[in-house]
């Protein structure tokens, strides 16, 4: 556990990003500007010409934000050239990523953020006939978008939300762990999948992306959050546990275990092979460990407080919540202290739901309940991307080709919150003018 401090005063509301045509005329020039920030990301003036187009194509009006339409649409633009350099050309990611964590703290930079963790599906066929050219990373797997298991590419990205906005900070495209035998060899080489890439699980994807963002000290932030994938996880849990002085806020399945005491523990020494080694073992349990969705349903009503959590079209949206600090559990021993926060619907059948957190002792209930609402800032990532910039348009095949749009289309979203921050005034993406 952290050491007893408040946080409450941290609790703070988000803008909403709501659109006008009008806002963005004459924003030719800081359009420009913007482009400026990472011309020196490339090793030549043409390719940092595309870079340019292909952004400016993200604002356009085009029903298919797609590398052809866009080349054709634009002035300048010429098809093969820009597919070459969407796929093949080099970039400097890693230089862009942190020139574009500095322009997010500049604009929408605050102590209190928080850090977000999601996964986005895009649907794509094909990839399992013979002759056909792969798609890299797409197999049959759970696509959120459609709410189903389907042929599709998956991406973990991280996300930031503050009292000013909130953007994307990065992304990382989960590649199945089929794609890693020997029968796809020829699919890797193909799609120009790094040689020594291995497979990660997506929340190993999302501890790479948290351990970048501790590393590089440029986003200021104190809380993370992220879903039962990532709460589930221990390789996730242990990266943010070695951020000290951050709060993590996740949702964990019904079936995580817990005990409401400290159970005795002893270390035992033995030798193995001739080396020394040990293990710790239980030896006296207050209280047999109890998964979190049976602890849920015998406490008592008092315990509950029923808190409005956001204003909906029909009405307030309310839920019910209690909490508890428990000793979490990893196998058949004691693993750590934290709060357990639970949630539930009202009515006679209600569902529920479970989150852990490693904040201070004194924290209320209030905060969790605000927690309990952080992970909607990249969910509209996801939808104003997919909507304003075309994040999920996109027909490249190759490995650094969806690494590239998708980088493009995290900087084109964030352009139009920098246009907000600098207006200070509600903007649009209808951008004739600035395209």
């Amino acid at each position: 556990m952290l050491p007893e401090y408040s946080i409450n005063k941290d609790i703070f509301t988000i803008p909403r990003f709501e659109l006008k045509a009008s806002d963005v005329e004459g924003m030719t020039t800081e359009l420009e500007w913007y482009h400026g920030q990472f011309r020196d990301c490339f090793h030549r003036s043409e390719p940092a010409e595309h870079f340019s187009l292909y952004m400016d194509g993200r604002f356009s009006n085009l029903e298919r934000k797609t590398i052809e339409p866009i080349a054709e649409h634009m002035e300048g633009g010429n098809v093969r050239p820009m597919q070459h350099f969407i796929s093949d050309a080099v970039w400097n990611e890693q230089k862009m990523v942190r020139r574009h964590h500095e322009l997010v703290r500049d604009g929408l930079g605050d102590r209190r953020g928080v850090v977000i963790f999601d996964e986005m599906g895009v649907v794509k066929k094909g990839h399992d006939s013979a002759g056909d050219d792969p798609l890299q990373g797409v197999a049959r797997q759970y696509c959120g978008s459609i709410g189903k298991v389907d042929s599709c590419q998956v991406g973990v990205f991280s996300g930031y939300a503050t009292p000013k906005g909130y953007a994307l900070l990065d992304k990382r495209l989960f590649m199945p762990e089929q794609w890693f035998g020997p029968e796809y060899a020829e699919k890797r080489k193909k799609c120009r999948v790094p040689e020594g890439l291995e497979f990660k699980t997506k929340p190993q994807l999302a501890a790479e992306m948290f351990e970048n963002i501790i590393r590089e000290g440029i986003i200021p932030f104190k809380f993370v959050t992220g879903d039962t994938v990532y709460g589930d996880n221990p390789d996730f849990i242990r990266a943010l546990d070695s951020a000290v002085g951050k709060v993590y806020f996740v949702a964990v399945t019904g079936d995580t275990r817990c005990v409401l005491k400290q159970p005795l523990v002893e270390t035992k020494t033995y030798r193995y092979k001739g080396q020394k080694r040990t293990r710790k073992r239980v030896v006296k349990w207050n209280g047999k460990p109890v998964r979190v969705d049976k602890l849920a349903q015998h406490i008592s009503r008092a315990f509950w407080f029923r808190r409005t959590v956001s204003e909906g079209t029909k009405g307030p949206i309310v839920y019910e919540f209690t909490k508890r600090e428990v000793i979490l559990c990893q196998g058949n021993l004691p693993n750590r202290t934290a709060w357990l926060v639970i949630k539930r619907t009202l009515g006679n059948n209600p569902e529920y739901s479970y989150c852990v957190s490693n904040a201070p002792h004194s924290t209320q209930l209030k905060t969790f309940v605000w927690l309990s609402g952080m992970r909607w800032p990249i969910e509209q990532c996801f939808e104003e991307g997919n909507g304003e910039v075309g994040l999920d348009q996109y027909e490249v095949r190759k490995y650094p080709g969806w690494n590239h749009h998708m980088l493009v289309c995290m900087l084109a979203h964030f352009f139009l919150w920098h246009l907000r921050v600098t207006l200070g005034k509600k903007i649009t993406s209808h951008h004739a003018a600035a395209a």
